[in-house]
């Protein structure tokens, strides 16, 4: 999960080279047009993108890669390696207040996964140390979510808090039902580590790639 060229379609010249040399075959790819929700789209042998708007890319196909752009946003991978079921979604707020991860859990479910036995990445994101949000954004929170949304955010200034999305998707992943000891997040900030990776927030173009296949 490191800064690529790549571009939500069409890919560059080098992205079937950085795939082969994963074991991936770049014309089974999928992907589709995020739009900040949590539409499902379930992916067959075929991949390829999806036009329509979606952030939860489900399958149980092997060998089809599943792809997430994000420059600042969570690209979170999950996989139930006993039922082959695999999901990679994208949650920024708007993600997050429409429970993506919830989504991607039931989804998964609903490919005969158990979500005691799914196993999480969460992908470089920004972290609450560079995420500030003002009265909007926290009263979409209050609302969907009023019994955790204030241990996800800290008053940094008048109608201004700092929000911690890693805290606030790994609870979700918890509510519905994922054991926390499976979620692997580095927390490496995007805003913190622009000579690695891409911040949307600290004005870079640039996107990363998050790239999952069920071997």
């Amino acid at each position: 999960m490191t800064p690529s060229h790549l571009a939500t379609g069409p890919f560059n010249d080098g992205a079937s080279e950085i795939l082969k040399s994963a074991g991936l075959d770049y014309t089974r790819l999928a992907w589709a047009k995020q739009v900040h929700g949590n539409t499902v789209a379930r992916v067959g042998e075929r991949g390829g993108p999806f036009r329509d708007g979606a952030d939860v890319l489900v399958t149980d196909t092997r060998g089809v890669g599943l792809a997430i752009f994000t420059a600042d946003c969570l690209a979170i991978t999950l996989i139930d390696d006993t039922a082959g079921a695999l999901s990679v979604s994208h949650a920024g707020w708007r993600g997050t207040v429409r429970d993506v991860p919830g989504t991607a859990v039931a989804a998964l479910r609903a490919l005969g996964a158990r979500p005691e036995r799914l196993r999480v990445t969460i992908a470089p994101s920004i972290g609450p140390c560079c995420y500030e949000v003002d009265e909007p954004v926290t009263r979409e929170l209050s609302a969907t979510f009023p019994d955790l949304w204030e241990r996800w955010a800290t008053p940094v200034r008048p109608g201004h808090v700092t929000l911690d999305l890693w805290r606030a998707n790994e609870d979700l992943l918890a509510r519905a039902g994922v054991d926390p000891a499976r979620i692997e997040n580095a927390r490496l900030c995007t805003a913190c580590h622009r000579d690695v990776l891409y911040s949307y927030r600290k004005g870079d173009r640039g996107r990363l790639v998050t790239v999952a296949a069920l071997p």
